[in-house]
């Protein structure tokens, strides 16, 4: 090939760029990084369905769920409730799960009167921002997820009261106890566990460490979601015909 100007040195020159947090001549604010345009969202952070995402309403923690529940919500939120929550609430909900067993703070047990009348959003909100000891779950669970998993923890709490009334014609409520012995297991596993003497409170004194009795306040500015989340969502259905409603 020929060129035009064969015998002259070509100057390589440096593509003109920004840095960011670095100065520059090009706009009259001196910036490199450019404010964002008003009103703009980042994608999949529009967060328009405030009650979905925080679980309050006007200040106060929500009574309903954003979406209806489906047993395929519940088998979803038991399947995720297995993976995050049973180290320390247990399988059933009562607090003593195996990290409570080996010397960790109790956690909350569904099955006291505090907890089977809180709103559904207290537990949304514990599980998005942490409560007591118990760190935050935002990160590792997607809100859907969350509010799966509240659903679940009402079924929970359904199914350690039981009675055969609760439960669609041909089903049977069963004891855990008689459960775990069908399955092989040892007749104390459906017992309370307690703590061994070598535990320790993990806590800067030693004693136990004891929870709230009250939820934190919800933070400020969080909008109220629209009408249809404001019912109160009834507990979830029982156990289909044909299935075993585990009762401890």
């Amino acid at each position: 090939m020929l060129f035009a100007g064969i015998g002259c040195r070509q100057d390589m020159h440096d593509e003109p760029k920004f840095f960011p947090q670095r100065g520059t001549d090009f706009y009259a604010d001196g910036r490199s990084v450019r404010p964002q345009v008003e009103n703009t969202v980042a994608r999949n952070q529009l967060h328009a369905d405030t009650y979905f995402y925080t679980g309050f309403v006007n200040g106060k923690e929500g009574e309903g769920l954003p979406f209806p529940v489906t047993m395929k919500v519940l088998e979803r939120g038991q399947e995720r409730y297995n993976v995050y929550c049973t180290p320390c609430h247990s399988r059933v909900g009562n607090g003593r799960g195996m990290i409570v067993d080996r010397g960790y703070a109790h956690a909350g047990d569904y099955h006291t009167a505090r907890l089977e009348t809180a709103p559904l959003g207290h537990f949304f909100n514990v599980i998005t921002n942490g409560y007591g000891a118990m760190p935050d779950y935002a990160a590792q669970i997607a809100p859907v997820d969350r509010w799966a998993i509240v659903a679940y923890i009402k079924a929970l709490q359904l199914s350690q009261k039981a009675t055969q009334a609760d439960v669609p014609a041909g089903s049977q409520v069963q004891p855990l106890s008689s459960i775990a012995e069908s399955e092989g297991l040892p007749a104390n596993f459906a017992q309370q566990w307690t703590l061994p003497p070598t535990a320790v409170n993990g806590t800067p004194d030693d004693q136990p460490f004891v929870l709230p009795t009250a939820p934190p306040s919800a933070a400020s500015g969080l909008g109220a979601p629209a009408s249809s989340h404001s019912a109160t969502v009834k507990t979830p259905a029982a156990t289909p015909a044909g299935k075993t409603a585990a009762k401890q």
